[in-house]
């Protein structure tokens, strides 16, 4: 199970209220590698601070190298510094790891992540996007938590909403990410404010 794959798919592949922007993406994706570092006993929190546990190995590289860069010493890194230094540029490095598995040895048809596919490249990798499905209509917590803060909902369906994550530890990092998310919007409606204002500035008489 890799949450940051699964949540990548999840943006492909299911409607949200926005178009996911990049950044936020990358947030929430080294939100969801702390995830499955906290599940695999790679780390754990000290109240925010993120310590690491035992070593381990994986076949995802992606996850390998998260671990790798964690800081080993203290005061160790809050969870809210791990997701902006750790998530800078991940949705690119996410959306490159994908088109290298569609296309083993191949071309590489470069996209963005966060938007949605069609046609053949919509098809890729059919085991792991039926897995990122399962644990999407089976309301996984961790997982609707995450897409949650990119603005994506599981249909109402008139069942029981969705279950909050039951660990602490997650419950601190998915509410990380949706703060951190938060603020690159408020970051970025400020930069949009401040252009407007610049070009009013010029078009004045």
């Amino acid at each position: 199970m890799s949450t940051p794959r699964d949540l990548l798919y999840v943006t492909l592949d299911v409607p949200g209220d926005r178009p996911v922007e990049q950044g936020d993406l990358s947030l929430a994706l080294a939100g969801a590698e702390l995830v499955d570092l906290l599940a695999a006993g790679a780390v754990f929190l000290d109240g925010d601070r993120i310590r690491p546990g035992l070593r381990t190995a994986t076949d995802d590289r992606l996850l390998d190298a998260a671990e790798a860069a964690l800081i080993g010493e203290a005061p160790y890194e809050s969870v809210e510094d791990w997701l902006w230094r750790r998530g800078n540029g991940l949705a690119a490095s996410y959306g490159a790891a994908l088109d290298a598995a569609k296309h083993p040895g191949g071309s590489r048809h470069r996209r963005r992540p966060g938007r949605a596919a069609a046609g053949p490249a919509a098809t890729a990798a059919p085991a792991a996007r039926q897995d990122a499905a399962g644990r999407w209509a089976a309301r996984e917590p961790v997982l609707v938590a995450l897409a949650a803060a990119l603005g994506i909902e599981p249909e109402a369906t008139g069942a029981e909403p969705p279950a909050e994550p039951d660990d602490d530890a997650v419950v601190t990092v998915v509410a990380a990410v949706a703060d951190a998310v938060t603020e690159l919007e408020a970051v970025r409606q400020r930069r949009r404010v401040e252009d407007a204002a610049f070009d009013n500035i010029w078009r004045s008489p």
